[in-house]
């Protein structure tokens, strides 16, 4: 349809008509099957599912084509101008086909592979008929307590905008209207990953220079890259809940970043600025939300109930309606929905399932982060091998978020064990050695608890005291209930469960080569774990190939490769914690007597596994930095570049990360800051070198006068494996 012909539709329209096509219903309105996040239907006018523009969470279900062609025929037939539908869902991190959560992809540090995993799930999605997806979510998040950082891709800007750009990429593809894509939106629009004490919902206390330096340029990346539309969060910014909030949504949101396409609240966020204490009651939600930039209303029908009202009264003027109303219709021209309302549906799949359980299977062995391998415990070796824990043999690796995933279809641990060493050279033995969690916490009062937990897990233990001694090796696999991470899953605890750390001193005590795996979706407090385990490997929620992929590294097939995108604390009590921290006037020195220095009385300042460490198989070592001069102009560059060579037998892949300070500037400048990262590649015996360019905007930063750009001085460069090791190199820029 032409932008004229848009145009004259809007006209036409009823503004019954056009306000409603603002409305965003749940999907149990049109299909009680439907499931979205905990709440999935609830009465409304005939009428108003009718004009409704939008749902959510249809198509999620075994029936999800069928489900959403039936929906789309009567909703066509019954609308006056027969507008299509539009059809989004949370496809976070897979569809059918599940990928590691995408805290697990961000170690990957791979935006290609990311970008390609992200096409598999819009195919998959697409041809179920859906039309949007609410991701990626672009948050930074540098609280561990916070459980929705198993949605993000960690506490770097540099990382969250590259994978955040290739989500957006890697959905939307080259043509919206081709049905095995979909638009994406970015979330949540703005500082949401700030939350207070890491409690989500919670309000977010941030300057407009954190703001604008650390929390905005994953966003603006991901808009960048062609986002169709933005969520706003939940949270208030400098006392005003952001889908209130006209100053983030519109001056910094469409004038400053350029963003023309569709924002949609969070669900029931508009109702939310009630109990905020910002609105007085759901119409001045309606007006406020309305008046700030928010187009659509998720499921909350404050729009529904009071936006035409408020046009006829003249507190919304008519051309704001239209504005918000004519987006949405573009929205859907885009996606070719005038033309072809079944959109996807009758596509032709461009991959096989083969296909995709391959690029799923890479996509964990790159996620898998080794955080210790002492005597070369890695890759797995002996006679007899037992893999114990609660994950050994669980299918529930999919995450929370992966809302059409099916574990019956996921390939445990213990599957893909059995078949890595099928030549039956090597024996295997495996049992869950307790339960997953302990019996006293709220998610097992409401789903796990058992009458006869204390005897099961005596049981259970009992069993695995005999694996471990009869062993050469422990494969130990524990970590946190898949529902323990995600939206609502705030903790004030990083530990594994008690029953968990029981197991693991048992099993420790029998054996003396244990290889831990911990599959999470946040960082965890791991030093009693680490000190208990020969090997230790963080796996994340790694989906559908997650067995195979994990097997592929502890084989010794496939060198591991990933580095953390998040800092692992030593204590909860260091949270929040990121490497790109500001000095202090006080530092703590490195050795000696600290003082009257920043620090803890109690534990390290420093993390117990910084942002951007892991180990491979190989053993790898790092020149100096070599410098291709030691100035730079504003319209000139400098390599830097360093010598990598694999030192031991076997094969090497790492993340080779660039970092620089600014020494002096008009605002305190962090210790470092991630600015280019490359992965390597090394046979046994190989070296390389990684080379990086050096140009002004990289130095560019939110200065004192409260505007974007560089200031001359001395820099400190690194070129190293992880956010902490390496020297520097210094280099100055000249105005």
């Amino acid at each position: 349809m032409t932008h004229q012909a848009l145009l004259q539709l809007l006209a036409d329209m009823s503004l019954e008509e056009k306000a409603l096509q603002l409305c965003q219903l749940p999907g149990g309105v049109y299909n009680p099957e439907a499931a979205v996040t905990g709440i999935s239907r609830y009465e409304v006018d005939p009428r108003i599912k009718q004009l409704a523009g939008s749902t959510l969470g249809v198509g999620l279900g075994k029936k999800g084509s069928g489900t959403i062609r039936a929906i789309q025929e009567e909703y066509m037939k019954n609308h006056p101008h027969h507008i299509p539908l539009l059809f989004m869902a949370d496809i976070i991190h897979g569809h059918r086909t599940v990928f590691p959560c995408p805290l697990g992809q961000g170690a990957s540090f791979d935006p290609d592979m990311t970008e390609q995993a992200a096409t598999v799930q819009a195919e998959e999605a697409g041809l179920d008929g859906i039309h949007v997806t609410f991701s990626p979510m672009a948050d930074l998040s540098r609280d561990a307590r916070w459980g929705r950082v198993m949605e993000s891709t960690g506490e770097d800007k540099l990382l969250n905008s590259r994978m955040a750009a290739a989500m957006v990429r890697g959905y939307q593809g080259n043509d919206l209207k081709d049905g095995r894509s979909l638009a994406a939106c970015v979330k949540h629009f703005a500082a949401y990953g700030a939350a207070d004490a890491g409690r989500d919902y919670n309000n977010t206390e941030l300057s407009e220079h954190t703001l604008r330096e650390y929390f905005l340029p994953a966003y603006e990346a991901a808009i960048r890259a062609g986002a169709k539309l933005v969520m706003s969060s939940f949270n208030s910014w400098n006392g005003i809940p952001v889908t209130g909030h006209p100053w983030l949504l519109k001056k910094v949101l469409r004038e400053e970043m350029g963003f023309s396409g569709v924002t949609i609240s969070d669900w029931d966020a508009i109702g939310q600025l009630v109990p905020h204490g910002f609105a007085a009651d759901k119409r001045d939600a309606a007006l406020k939300a309305m008046q700030a930039g928010v187009d659509i209303d998720m499921c909350t029908l404050a729009y529904t109930e009071y936006l035409e009202a408020l046009v006829q009264s003249g507190e919304i003027d008519e051309k704001l309606l239209d504005e918000a109303a004519l987006r949405v219709l573009e929205l859907k021209n885009e996606l070719g929905l005038f033309e072809n309302p079944f959109r996807g549906l009758d596509d032709a799949p461009r991959y096989t399932d083969a296909q995709k359980r391959a690029i799923a299977r890479k996509a964990v062995a790159e996620s898998l982060v080794l955080l210790k391998n002492d005597g070369a415990a890695l890759p797995v070796k002996g006679q007899r091998v037992a893999f114990i824990g609660p994950y050994a043999q669980s299918e529930e690796l999919i995450s929370s978020w992966a809302l059409a995933g099916e574990k019956e279809h996921t390939v445990s641990l213990w599957e893909a064990a059995q078949s890595a060493f099928a030549d039956g050279e090597t024996q295997l033995r495996t049992v869950p050695g307790c339960t997953m969690l302990d019996n006293d916490t709220e998610l097992a009062r409401g789903h796990y608890q058992a009458d006869d937990w204390d005897a099961q897990n005596e049981a259970l233990l009992r069993d695995a005291a005999e694996a471990a001694a009869w062993a050469d090796t422990v494969v130990l696999c524990l970590g946190e209930h898949h529902l323990q991470s995600g939206e609502s899953t705030s903790r004030v605890s990083l530990r594994l469960p008690q029953v968990q750390q029981r197991l693991l001193h048992t099993v420790a005590a029998a054996c003396d080569r244990v290889i831990t795996l911990v599959f999470c979706g946040r960082p965890l407090e791991l030093k009693q774990v680490s000190a208990l385990s020969q090997a230790l490997m963080v796996c994340w929620l790694p989906g559908t190939e997650g067995g195979n992929g994990i097997m592929d590294v502890l084989s010794g097939k496939v060198p591991p490769s990933g580095s953390l995108p998040m800092s692992f604390p030593y204590s909860v009590g260091q949270e929040p914690l990121h490497y790109d921290s500001y000095p202090t006037g006080r530092p703590k020195p490195a050795s000696g007597w600290a003082g009257f220095t920043s620090r803890y009385l109690d534990c390290s300042n420093d993390p117990l596994y910084p942002f951007g460490f892991g180990l491979t198989y190989g053993n790898l070592s790092i020149s100096p930095v070599a410098l291709s001069a030691n100035e730079l102009t504003p319209d000139g560059s400098l390599t830097a570049s360093v010598t990598l060579k694999n030192t031991g037998d076997l094969p090497a892949a790492r993340t080779v990360q660039l970092y620089i300070r600014d020494v002096t500037g008009s605002r305190v400048r962090p210790v470092r800051e991630l600015k280019d990262f490359r992965r390597v590649s090394l046979a046994p015996g190989e070296e390389t070198t990684v080379s990086f360019t050096v140009t002004e905007p990289m130095l560019r930063f939110w200065r004192g006068d409260d505007t974007f750009g560089s200031e001359s001085g001395a820099f400190r460069l690194w070129i190293s494996l992880d956010s902490m090791s390496g020297d520097a190199a210094e280099f100055t820029l000249k105005a």
